[in-house]
């Protein structure tokens, strides 16, 4: 009979290679929230994925990158925080081609003791031939316990990802009961929904600015739903007016996009009231970042 292993595997990478794709895609459920700009995820997301081989507790980090204000220097604190202590380590790459950030992260891995399992994400946008030459190319680089070609949007190759980081666990207890995928409150889900829908439909720097509060979340039994109050935090007036739109369009769309994700979250009818507020730099003044939940 084999042994219930579990253990703790943190996800680097660069941003916008993939990551909190794959820990969505794994878990069958959305947790994280994905964007094509960088710098989505900004705290250390835990994603639980339970087999009867036993359990994996995922750590999305925020991506590793030189950061230019204290929230920046937080997210980069957070990332490496995560790679100590975990019994292994996935640096997920895109197959099409090696950067010199990719090479910024191995820097920051080699210090680890842990097992470093490459990932190279997107294998399906690349011919056979080609991930053959990008495996030696990255072989070079480092000694890396396992390279595994995947593509988290299409499920390739995701259950020899999960058997192979079995195989770096250890014996152990189930940390989490069968049904949880992340040990994140409700309240930091929605929030993350909700500037998800930011980054998808504003542009420039507005997305970066913005931070989320849940302010209030009641049920109403009687009416079957949930009321949840928000308040979208920005940094400029010139961004309020972005993010409220010409006659309030923008938040509208923001709000429709965001309850019907919520909604599926929680599996209830959701009313959702946003408010936009004004908070001056508050990326780079350490009392609102803890305020936030940046701490």
């Amino acid at each position: 009979m084999s042994q219930y292993k579990s253990g703790f595997v943190a996800v680097v990478g660069r941003p916008n290679v993939g990551k909190s794709t794959l820990l969505n895609t794994l878990l069958g459920q959305k947790i994280a929230i994905v964007s094509n700009k960088p710098q989505t995820t900004r705290n250390t997301i835990q994603a639980v994925l339970s087999k009867d081989a036993g359990q994996i507790v995922f750590l999305d980090t925020p991506g590793i990158h030189r950061p230019v204000h204290k929230l920046g220097e937080y997210m980069v604190k957070a990332a490496r925080l995560a790679l100590k202590e975990v019994d292994a380590v996935c640096m997920l790459v895109d197959i099409q081609g090696w950067r010199k950030s990719d090479d910024y992260i191995l820097t920051e891995l080699k210090s680890a003791e842990t097992p470093v399992i490459l990932v190279t994400n997107k294998m399906d946008l690349v011919s056979q031939s080609k991930q053959e030459e990008f495996r030696e190319e990255v072989s070079a680089k480092y000694n890396f316990a396992s390279i595994i070609p995947i593509s988290a949007m299409n499920k390739e190759n995701l259950e020899l990802l999960v058997g192979t980081l079995f195989e770096y666990l250890p014996e152990g207890p189930q940390y989490y009961p069968d049904d949880w995928i992340t040990d994140h409150p409700e309240r930091f889900v929605i929030a993350e929904f909700i500037r998800e829908q930011i980054l998808l439909h504003t542009e420039e720097e507005v997305p970066h600015s913005v931070a989320v509060d849940i302010d209030q979340m009641k049920e109403n039994p009687r009416k079957a739903i949930i009321s949840i109050r928000a308040t979208i935090y920005v940094e400029r007036d010139s961004q309020k007016g972005i993010i409220v739109g010409k006659g309030g369009l923008m938040l509208k769309k923001i709000g429709t996009g965001s309850r019907i994700q919520i909604e599926v979250l929680l599996g209830a009818k959701v009313f959702l009231d946003l408010w936009v507020k004004v908070k001056k730099d508050w990326r780079d003044k350490p009392g609102s970042l803890h305020e936030l939940g940046y701490q």
